[in-house]
């Protein structure tokens, strides 16, 4: 099984949605109430996923599942899934059977096979080092009023981008998840280049601004509501699992709970 190491900001059903599971399964893998408090720091068990009919397990020549599985979102890489797994490049992409340098697909599951390391060894670790790319953690927190402000001059609902900004990390711009998502909107680098490229209508986003990392998560979120006809729960479930995916597959039942989550807190961000 798998570690997981809590962050600030992180709720049970953002862990569960990131890693395919329920959140009853994660909660009874770690002996935790479903709608309990997460505590930073501390180590969670991510058991095995059974595997649904809209999520696909990926499974040996044997038949029997290889290992725990990871569904690719865009904007991930090969590098950035091995340090979120604890594993090197190349023994992930030998898992999978692709190059260490090869070009990921959106919404395919990959194999995450067990780390080699000790058994003292957490499955799950930070990235090493720096962040190589924008956009770049500083240590800035924001608060829910410039998170609305920043929402409403690009026309999404404030409510709804303060309880995705408080989903993710607590408004807090320092977070780095291990999947190498960062700052408030917890944005991947990748998906950070295609929101600069396609979305900034020529005002590029500042990589190590707390406030520009609120606009780039808003941009985004704008996109997926225009996709989704302005409908604010698929827009909160695709922000977290991805649009394809949730076409493709349905609402995962992690995610759902993610949404739920959200849209609750949309009413305890709402203007009085």
């Amino acid at each position: 099984m798998a570690t997981y190491i809590v962050r600030r900001g992180d709720t049970l059903s953002g862990i569960a949605a990131r890693f395919g599971l329920s959140v009853s399964d994660l909660a009874a893998a770690n002996g935790i109430r479903p709608n309990g408090v997460l505590v930073a720091d501390r180590s969670l068990i991510v058991p095995r996923s059974s595997g649904s009919a809209s999520e696909p397990a990926v499974k040996d020549a044997a038949g029997s599942p290889s290992g725990p599985t990871y569904i690719v979102r865009r904007g991930d890489t090969l590098s950035g899934i091995a340090a979120r797994f604890g594993l090197s490049v190349s023994d992930l992409a030998a898992a999978n059977g692709i190059r260490p340098n090869g070009v990921l697909l959106a919404d395919r599951a990959l194999i995450v096979p067990r780390s080699s390391g000790s058994a003292s060894e957490p499955a799950v670790t930070e990235p090493a080092g720096s962040p190589s790319g924008p956009p770049y953690p500083t240590p800035e927190r924001v608060t829910a009023a410039q998170v609305e402000q920043v929402a409403v001059a690009n026309g999404v609902p404030a409510s709804l981008a303060a309880a995705i900004a408080w989903q993710e990390s607590g408004f807090n711009n320092d977070f780095v998840s291990t999947a190498d998502a960062r700052g408030v909107m917890q944005i991947l680098p990748g998906t950070w280049g295609w929101i600069q490229q396609t979305m900034t209508d020529g005002m590029p986003l500042a990589p190590a601004s707390a406030i520009d990392n609120v606009r780039g998560g808003v941009l985004l979120l704008r996109s997926l509501l225009i996709s989704t006809g302005g409908d604010q729960a698929l827009a909160a479930a695709a922000y977290i699992q991805g649009l394809t995916s949730v076409r493709r597959y349905g609402i995962f039942p992690a995610t759902q709970v993610y949404v739920n989550d959200t849209l609750a807190l949309r009413q305890r961000f709402a203007a009085p």
